[in-house]
């Protein structure tokens, strides 16, 4: 999917349309404390223990993908929530 870098957008803080600038969000890293209460559930007896987590042919074909749009005007960001696609680029038209 190819996407324009600027793109004209209603800003929820200006409550008008401008031209924003689109920003790809890297993925999160997990916190270490999450590690440690999946490991505490995990021995509880709960879940899986782990066999079919995942997918069967390895990666997913699609990655979530996730982005955030900064106002021209009041250079305030907001962000859109994630949809899927299997190739992302962002292009200057």
């Amino acid at each position: 999917m190819k996407m324009p870098k600027k793109i004209k957008r209603h800003c929820p803080y200006c409550k008008k349309h401008t031209v924003h600038e689109v920003i790809r969000v890297k993925k999160k890293k997990a916190s270490s404390l999450t590690h440690i209460a999946r490991q505490k559930k995990r021995q509880t007896g709960i879940g899986n223990s782990g066999k079919f987590s995942k997918v069967p042919g390895g990666d997913k074909p699609t990655k979530r993908i996730e982005l955030k749009y900064l106002c021209s005007e009041c250079s305030k960001a907001h962000t859109r929530p994630c949809f899927r696609a299997s190739k992302f680029e962002l292009v200057e038209y």
